[in-house]
């Protein structure tokens, strides 16, 4: 039997709530966007490139967020000392590159504990809270960095959008 990517529902956004439910709320329905564009493909569909010179797949992009679901909010948040999921070699976007014998199965359910494990690192935690970001020694509070996933998140749909469209035709999942 084909392993192929499992049916994901999206989450019912609620249209009243504080901040902090809106922001959870919108991050999750971005998150849960990401792993639609690849329900129902087998793993070789997820490895796929869109269209020249582009190498993008369904697959790096999963992989690429839950890198950053590790580094913005276990590494960088939450301080946690754990390594980066991919690109700890040469190619810093490795988590997008280095696919062809990638294991989607694994790498799915990967993203799936990055995520809980993201929730985790800041359950609790006020949205004022601040770390210090890694790379450039800039203040910046848990808010920001909700926001900045939301955009991660909603542009990288953008992407998955024509990828999946070039794979199979399907749209507006």
């Amino acid at each position: 039997m084909t392993w192929t990517a499992p049916d994901v529902p999206r989450p019912t956004m609620s249209t009243l709530g504080d901040e902090r439910a809106m922001l959870d709320g919108w991050l999750d329905f971005h998150r849960q966007t990401l792993l639609g564009k690849c329900a129902g493909l087998t793993a070789e569909q997820l490895r796929i490139p869109s269209v020249e010179p582009s190498g993008l797949t369904l697959l790096g992009l999963v992989r690429h967020m839950a890198d950053n679901e590790r580094w913005w909010f276990r590494m960088n948040a939450a301080g946690e000392p754990v390594d980066s999921l991919y690109g700890n070699g040469d190619d810093p976007d490795e988590d997008l590159n280095d696919i062809q014998h990638a294991d989607a199965e694994a790498d799915l359910a990967t993203f799936a504990e990055e995520v809980a494990a993201a929730r985790a690192a800041v359950a609790g935690r006020s949205l004022d809270d601040t770390y210090v970001y890694r790379r450039s020694g800039e203040e910046i509070n848990l808010r920001w960095t909700y926001v900045h996933m939301i955009e991660e998140y909603a542009r990288h749909a953008g992407h998955a959008d024509l990828i999946r469209e070039r794979i199979d035709g399907v749209t507006g999942v």
